[in-house]
């Protein structure tokens, strides 16, 4: 949301009189302050005065008379109807970048961002190394963080397309899959299964295990499987990444669960597969249903197609 004009936009009611009159910099303004938490961040994000920003949205509440903000300080916080203005104003933004989209892509995408959220880097960068082929000037951000959180980003526009371990129904997304990935144990090079390469479920009864974080999608497989299996395991402790949980176990704090693509060697690990539980999640490409047709988010999912293993 760059423009900088003050573009009015008013609708005729039933007997001539405005019953809509929006400044397009209020609502900048506003989506700003919105974003950036507070009205001197919002100065520093559009480059204007903050005076001018605060004159801005107090304009828009004045002229609806509403409240957008609960003023605290530096910081303020979206009311009710802030919130529900907010979740426009996203949209509005989402269609501003998608018109440049447009006009980019129309010049061969000279120009651009695709912002990607991924539960880790093995699967993505794979698809990240044809898209910049193809794209070699479009600018990319990798977020890596759990399922959930990924998931939540997607939804408040934060991030274009997701790159998740598993996902569920849920008719605002598009998901695409990519390919399936078993489940692996892993123990410390001293530990009495060292040298075996294969587990059964059951042998996990009572032994001590390191978790990922409740958000995780590994854990929630992994937790499925036992439930189904009826074993139940002595969790040590919740890491909440998945480097941390090879470093636990490195250190013969208890035993690690991750999905075979992930598992990295190390000489003070050994990797078992389980031999008699189908345990496994499927990593799949997400984009929010509405936003499928976006040029950018289209090109990337048209390389996922190429990539795709299932």
């Amino acid at each position: 949301m760059e423009n900088n004009s003050a573009t009015e936009t008013s609708f005729p009611g039933p007997q001539g009189s405005l019953f809509l009159q929006i400044s397009y910099t209020q609502i900048r303004s506003f989506h700003a302050v919105a974003s950036a938490g507070g009205f001197t961040a919002a100065s520093k994000v559009l480059h204007v005065g903050q005076p001018t920003i605060t004159g801005q949205v107090q304009a828009l509440e004045s002229f609806y008379g509403v409240e957008l903000f609960h003023r605290r300080g530096r910081r303020v916080e979206l009311t009710e109807t802030g919130r529900e203005l907010y979740a426009v104003t996203q949209r509005m933004e989402i269609l501003e970048k998608e018109a440049q989209e447009v006009l980019q892509s129309a010049g061969g995408f000279k120009t651009g961002h695709l912002r990607i959220g991924a539960v880790g880097p093995f699967h993505v960068t794979e698809m990240l190394a044809l898209f910049h082929e193809r794209f070699p000037d479009l600018e990319i951000t990798v977020t890596v963080r759990n399922s959930q959180e990924i998931l939540e980003s997607l939804l408040s526009f934060e991030v274009d397309v997701a790159v998740l371990s598993q996902t569920e129904e849920d008719q605002r997304l598009l998901a695409v899959p990519f390919c399936q990935e078993p489940l692996v144990v892993f123990v410390h090079a001293e530990h009495p299964w060292a040298e075996r390469e294969e587990l059964r479920i059951e042998e996990l009864e009572n032994q001590p295990v390191i978790l990922r974080e409740p958000g995780s999608t590994t854990r929630r497989a992994f937790e499925k499987a036992l439930t189904k299996a009826g074993v139940k395991i002595s969790p040590v402790m919740e890491i909440g990444s998945r480097e941390a949980v090879w470093l636990a176990v490195s250190r013969g704090l208890g035993i690690g669960v991750v999905s075979d693509e992930e598992f990295m060697w190390h000489p003070d690990l050994r990797k078992l597969t389980l031999k008699n539980a189908d345990v496994y999640t499927t990593a799949h490409v997400v984009c929010l249903r509405e936003r499928r047709n976006s040029r950018m988010i289209h090109a990337f999912l048209e390389i996922v197609e190429e990539l795709r293993k299932v």
